[in-house]
């Protein structure tokens, strides 16, 4: 049974130049001790689907305007405003995208990592701040007991991101959502950051959802992928098949555009041309076909996500001459 079940959400924002369908049908499922990774350009739509899930789009301008999205067998979005709350935090928890910014400053870092121990667990406050002691230190962050009394302008921008794993882990989450966890953080604190998360949610058996645009993170950390364009999944299923046989023009103009390390020396990368689609206007058809070489009188339609392969879902009307000619 899954743990996480996403059917067709749709989020929109009014805004001047009309409605934008930020989160176009979205579906994916997700099991208890999986990483799903949602990958794709700014703008596809996958920090707004994550934001959608805990139901923190602002109101107005944006809506959830369709789906379900079914956690442990109840639908979030038919809860209450004090049963999500209860949720938020405690059983879900999110690593958002800039620690600065998330960050309290008028705070310590203490103080907030046990704010969600006192009120989800009911812990009295000095139990709460010991717990968030020992959580920075599973976080491997130095010096901890001193640490829980500092304020978030002293740390680093690697240590204010443990931090904020920190305060995720608090109420060991069944499921943790990550936002681009590694937004500019140096290579070797990424690679901290990144096998950090997927020990302790392996250790808690806790789902993970990685939101990023770096397929390298992708290929190390995830076991199943979602690729996003135009506020819509175009491409999913298991990170190997999909890096093995990759099934939309989108994903493949990902991976080309990646250096990689079985690639001739002086190679050059192979851009996407043009720019992302304004989701107030997107193209008739598939969104990617402005943009793509392959495209033909066909992709004037809609493709829908189909099974191309055993577990492994592509939105192309040539995805089968794409899994044949991987690279063409």
């Amino acid at each position: 049974m899954s743990l996480l079940s996403v059917k067709g959400l749709s989020t929109e924002f009014r805004t001047e130049r009309g409605v934008v369908k930020a989160v176009d049908d979205v579906s994916f499922e997700l099991a208890a001790g999986e990483t799903l990774a949602i990958v794709g350009e700014s703008g596809s739509g996958k920090s707004v689907t994550a934001m959608s899930i805990l139901r923190l789009i602002p109101s107005p301008p944006g809506r959830i305007a369709a789906g379900e999205v079914v956690f442990d067998g109840k639908n979030l979005l038919e809860m209450s405003d004090a049963e999500i709350r209860a949720i938020r935090g405690d059983r879900i928890a999110m690593i958002f995208q800039e620690p600065m910014s998330s960050l309290n400053p008028s705070l310590t870092v203490g103080l907030q990592i046990a704010e969600p121990i006192n009120l989800h667990r009911r812990t009295p406050w000095a139990a709460a701040m010991d717990k968030a002691s020992d959580l920075l230190a599973r976080v491997r962050l130095p010096d901890a007991k001193s640490r829980v009394k500092a304020y978030p302008h002293q740390f680093s921008g690697g240590m204010r991101q443990r931090a904020m794993i920190a305060m995720a882990l608090a109420c060991q989450p069944q499921l943790i959502i990550a936002d681009e966890p590694t937004t500019a953080l140096d290579v070797t604190v990424q690679a901290q950051i990144l096998a950090l998360l997927k020990e302790v949610t392996r250790a808690a058996n806790s789902a993970l959802i990685l939101i990023t645009h770096d397929l390298g993170v992708v290929a190390r950390y995830a076991d199943r992928v979602c690729v996003m364009y135009g506020g819509r999944i175009v491409e999913a299923g298991p990170a190997r098949e999909i890096y093995a046989r990759p099934r939309h023009p989108y994903t493949i103009g990902l991976m080309a555009s990646v250096p990689r390390l079985d690639q001739e020396a002086g190679s050059r990368l192979v851009p996407i041309e043009g720019a992302p689609p304004n989701l107030a206007n997107l193209p008739p058809g598939c969104a990617f076909a402005p943009r793509c070489r392959r495209a033909a009188d066909l992709c004037r339609q809609r493709p829908m996500l189909v099974r191309s392969a055993s577990d492994h879902l592509s939105a192309c009307h040539f995805h089968a001459q794409l899994g044949a000619n991987v690279g063409a």
